[in-house]
């Protein structure tokens, strides 16, 4: 069987001419050498090389395997510096998946910073809104989950990265546009525009309208926050978004968001991860590099 050392072996006999210096520079006998070469010949019934005075002239199967030798010994050693800077945190392949359907703008404001900090670790981002991410990160399917809603589970570990308030989004012609907050019974009468998930993941109806027993008169949800916010400028509807999301639209758009209740209504964007991932610097970096300002 060719392993590796065999290649070894080879490099080092066509850079030093010399299997005696060869075996010298490997830490080996020069028996040793002499033995490992010859079995493989017998192995495979060729010779590597053959002696003409004092030079070595390799045969074609010889310098088949300096050729393949030049190639895989350097991999080799490439793949032993990345397993070392993977085992430091240094470098890997980072998944995020994403159940905040506006947050995809938010991370890639936040992403840029991350990557020339980290430029030896590999980004992927999971946008499918409706996956579960909680079972995805349990089951390693991905690394790092962004989510308004963390669950106390064993493994994992969430952090807050930074709070926001939800608002109701209308535009310049609905008649709650000069309301200083919105009730419950305001949205009666208005098509509600939501990202789409499950009714028990929407704030807007567990904390706000569910406790008020009211239901506005259609909920329509929406993959594409821009669309969204289109369609409320056009005065189609009105939509429930972070209010860090809607300020830099509203000029432009003619669009505004209301307070939700009288308190308002606050969240949070978690980080979580599992709990043997913590240790690895560069899932740390990008937990640092999401707790600025949005």
């Amino acid at each position: 069987m060719l392993e590796r050392n065999h290649l070894h072996i080879i490099k080092e006999v066509n850079r030093l001419k010399s299997v005696t210096a060869a075996a010298e520079s490997l830490n080996l006998s020069q028996s040793a050498v002499s033995h490992t070469i010859a079995k493989l010949e017998r192995r495979f019934g060729v010779k590597l090389w053959h002696r003409k005075g004092n030079t070595l002239v390799y045969s074609q199967a010889g310098l088949y395997l300096l050729s393949l030798a030049d190639k895989m010994v350097t991999e080799f050693e490439h793949a032993e510096r990345v397993l070392q800077e993977f085992a430091q945190g240094r470098r890997g392949i980072m998944r995020i998946g994403m159940e905040c359907h506006p947050c995809e703008q938010w991370l890639m404001g936040k992403i840029q910073q991350f990557l020339k900090a980290w430029p030896e670790v590999d980004v992927e981002i999971k946008s499918a809104f409706r996956f579960d991410g909680i079972a995805a990160l349990k089951a390693n399917e991905i690394d790092v989950l962004i989510t308004p809603d963390p669950v106390n589970t064993e493994g994992l570990n969430f952090r807050s990265v930074f709070n926001y308030n939800l608002c109701i989004v209308v535009s310049e012609q609905n008649p709650l546009y000069n309301k200083e907050f919105v009730t419950a019974q305001d949205l009666e009468d208005q098509i509600l525009y939501t990202v789409p998930v499950g009714y028990n993941r929407l704030d807007v109806y567990t904390r706000f309208l569910d406790p008020a027993n009211v239901q506005p008169k259609r909920r329509v949800p929406i993959e594409s926050t821009e669309m969204m916010l289109q369609l409320v400028s056009a005065n189609r509807g009105v939509a429930a978004l972070p209010e860090w999301l809607v300020s830099s639209h509203e000029s432009r758009l003619g669009i505004k968001g209301i307070r939700i209740g009288n308190k308002g209504l606050q969240k949070s964007v978690n980080v979580g991860v599992r709990d043997d991932d913590l240790q690895l610097d560069y899932v740390k970096g990008f937990i640092e590099s999401t707790r600025s300002n949005v």
